[in-house]
């Protein structure tokens, strides 16, 4: 099988080359370029191609790739909202994820935003380095005894719940599907989370139902000095009304790692440049607003996991078999 890969760091050739050795029968070219209707056409020769979450396979993408034959499309994430998958299926062109390469990885960094912007870590450094050890403006409170709100508790949300749990934090979730394995959370309306949590954290998909979950109504019903960390997708989160909040005092620290409008900025060195959109610099023109770049799931282990997940997803594929990773 001969595989097109899009958007290649130095980090994912590394990654994919050291699992590839177990699977001679792959062939993979890699290109910096990201996957976009102006880059698909490079797909034809190939039987499928690699993309992450920052990539556009869209309809018109998914059409030109049908055009240029190929038969996969193989996720290297666990999202696939930027996917058109009725497109693909209409075109027989299967698409399979990775659903699980580390959920630690990204509960563990939502975790560390929660902690940095509460206790304005972000702030700290800066100051510390320009030999200012004031404490002016970095009070923070302690998380035992707190209640954490997760929203979502799959695999991620449920690694969150388990680290709260032992920050001696009381945990409520919100989720359709309850998830057995936490006996010592307490499930509750999305209301009642929003109304008792000192914390809450998102780890929960994007889809039609839960785009723009944290609104101006939504965020009306937090206590007020919430913390909020997204670590899911920016869609998640309105970013306009978070302003609005930020600026009424209703967020005692907001920590996030996805953003709406992120989408150019995802793993690319943008310093030298002037940014079209003014979001990010008043997101972070407020001191109690900590923002890092989608890097929840970026450890040794989960790249790791990702590699041998999607190289597996392709053999599979290539033998008629499946693994469960398919989005249907």
């Amino acid at each position: 099988m001969n595989i097109l890969f899009y958007d290649t760091k130095s980090y994912d050739r590394d990654s994919f080359e050291e699992k590839r050795c177990q699977y001679p029968n792959l062939k993979i070219d890699y290109l910096k370029s990201e996957l976009t209707p102006a880059t698909a056409k490079l797909a034809k020769g190939y039987d499928a191609v690699c993309a992450f979450v920052n990539c556009d396979v869209g309809t018109e993408t998914v059409e030109l790739l049908h055009q240029c034959q190929v038969r996969l499309i193989l996720l290297r994430s666990a999202g696939f909202n930027h996917v058109d998958i009725e497109k693909a299926r209409a075109f027989g062109i299967k698409v399979m994820r990775v659903p699980g390469y580390s959920p630690e990885a990204v509960a563990e960094h939502a975790m560390v935003l929660a902690l940095a912007a509460n206790r304005r870590i972000h702030k700290a450094y800066v100051r510390v380095r320009e030999n200012d050890f004031s404490l002016g403006g970095m009070l923070g409170f302690n998380f035992y005894r707190k209640t954490a709100g997760i929203v979502g508790t799959g695999k991620i949300g449920a690694a969150m719940a388990r680290i709260c749990k032992g920050f001696g934090m009381e945990v409520l979730a919100y989720d359709k599907y309850q998830n057995p394995e936490l006996d010592f959370v307490e499930y509750v309306s999305m209301d009642e989370l929003l109304a008792r949590s000192e914390l809450v954290s998102l780890h929960c998909p994007l889809t039609d139902d839960t785009y723009h979950l944290i609104n101006r109504e939504t965020i009306r019903k937090m206590k007020d000095g919430v913390v909020l960390v997204n670590t899911s997708r920016g869609g998640l989160v309105k970013t306009e009304d978070l302003i609005e909040g930020i600026r009424a005092r209703k967020f005692f620290a907001v920590g996030l790692d996805v953003y709406e409008e992120e989408k150019r900025n995802v793993y690319e060195d943008r310093s030298d440049e002037i940014l079209e959109s003014s979001v990010t610099a008043r997101l972070l023109s407020f001191p109690n607003v900590l923002i890092t770049s989608h890097q929840g799931f970026f450890t040794e282990e989960a790249l790791g996991a990702i590699s041998e997940t999607t190289l597996k997803n392709a053999v599979a594929f290539e033998k008629g078999e499946t693994t469960g990773n398919e989005v249907e």
